[in-house]
């Protein structure tokens, strides 16, 4: 969700999980890059930090399974196997890594998947990394023959079985317009097919704190703002839609 950097809390870390641009932003690199902060990104992505003005030794490259510490709360962070690409611009498909990010505390783990299609390494990623408090799986900008990259709601409800379980954040939905379906459908898809699958969910207000373990049920907070869309209303903060005319015509693969 776009917010100055300004607004957020304290920042212990930035982690890139790849190099397209819904995740890898400019603007937003320049900002992180006058924080005293580290970095934590796939192989080969710091070469687009650091000609972007973040410091070499602020910056931690991984390749799949490999780990570092952060040094400040006994935090340690792994990159793991994800299915999907990279590239920024034609003649630079897939010469930088995409991954993964497991971030293991004394008490509490999280698993972060990055962009993802549907991979049987999230039962090896359980047994090597887990058990996982919270599971922050990709759930928009999702199609049918787009499954190997993308996991959308139905497979990120499997792909949260393969990881063992634990509380579902889905992320990547409501922000970027990178698809052709309604930007609250993943949302409305989660609601309704997980408690078949006894999955908790957790779906704050974009931008709201919030305890994962103490989330009882899910607050529909997106149709409020689905609402005001459809009569025509100016749709108040967060907006979760971008004009899907400044990303031109869909095509064949996404371009995240």
């Amino acid at each position: 969700m776009p917010t100055p950097i300004a607004s957020l809390p304290p920042i212990d870390a930035v982690i890139v999980s790849h190099d397209h641009y819904d995740h890898l932003d400019y603007t937003t690199i320049l900002e992180l890059a006058k924080l005293d902060v580290p970095f934590f990104t796939s192989l080969g992505v710091g070469a687009h930090l650091e000609s972007w003005g973040v410091a070499p030794e602020r910056i931690t490259e991984l390749d799949w399974w490999d780990k570092a510490e952060l040094g400040r709360g006994g935090l340690t962070i792994t990159a793991a196997p994800s299915q999907h690409f990279s590239g920024r611009g034609l003649g630079g498909r897939n010469l930088t890594l995409w991954s993964s990010f497991v971030v293991r505390g004394p008490k509490h783990a999280f698993f972060f998947s990055g962009d993802t299609g549907l991979t049987p390494e999230y039962a090896e990623i359980q047994k090597r990394l887990g058990p996982f408090d919270l599971v922050m799986l990709e759930v928009g900008a999702f199609h049918p023959s787009w499954g190997d990259i993308h996991l959308g709601p139905e497979n990120a409800l499997e792909a949260l079985a393969l990881l063992g379980g634990g509380s579902l954040l889905p992320v990547h939905w409501g922000t970027f317009n990178l698809a052709i379906h309604a930007w609250d459908d993943p949302a409305e898809t989660l609601v309704r097919l997980a408690p078949a699958k006894g999955a908790h969910l957790v779906m704050p207000l974009l931008g709201q704190p919030v305890e994962p373990s103490r989330v009882e049920q899910v607050d529909p907070w997106w149709r409020n703002i689905a609402a005001l869309e459809k009569k025509g209303a100016p749709t108040p903060p967060p907006d979760p839609s971008e004009d899907p005319s400044a990303l031109g015509e869909f095509t064949d693969l996404p371009i995240d």
